[in-house]
């Protein structure tokens, strides 16, 4: 009993914790609420690299299923380092465009759903909202952090273009 109460004190402190790293997001891009939460380090300098801070400060309205740090951390090792270099820059623009969608969607928005979504990399991604939601298998552990131009679903993985 101890054990669950101090799972669940933990878990409802997290979620406290990035609800407080997003406040105030409103008046930020996806890329500035991204880099002012503190665990996006490496999604935000792969966005740098592949060139896409201006395309994600644009208009939109966006919406960015973004990796944790931990995330890419349980790639296999070295890949992150490689993903980085100039010369993968192409296959690092895809991976990152496949975690973006067209338009704003909430997470009430495919509540009891599950549907597919064209990603701006060109192939879809499904989104399963039966129980919680589900981005092609990561798990969505903190949904509808609203920025200027979109809106941010936080994921525990990183998604992988399928191999065409």
């Amino acid at each position: 009993m101890i054990k669950k109460l101090v799972k669940v004190t933990a878990v409802l402190g997290a979620l406290i914790l990035s609800a407080s790293v997003f406040a105030g997001s409103m008046k930020k891009d996806i890329v500035d609420t991204a880099a002012g939460a503190g665990s996006f380090n490496t999604l935000v300098a792969a966005v740098e690299a592949a060139g896409l801070v201006e395309t994600l400060k644009g208009d939109g309205p966006f919406t960015v299923f973004a990796p944790t740090d931990e995330a890419f951390a349980a790639l296999p090792e070295g890949t992150v380092e490689d993903l980085l270099k100039p010369e993968n820059k192409d296959k690092l623009v895809a991976i990152l465009t496949y975690h973006v969608v067209s338009g704003k969607v909430m997470a009430s928005d495919v509540a009891g759903a599950e549907t597919m979504a064209a990603t701006v990399q060109g192939q879809e991604l499904k989104i399963d909202g039966s129980n919680g939601v589900m981005i092609n298998g990561a798990t969505v552990t903190s949904a509808d952090v609203e920025a200027s131009n979109g809106v941010i679903h936080v994921i525990d993985q990183v998604l992988l273009p399928p191999q065409s």
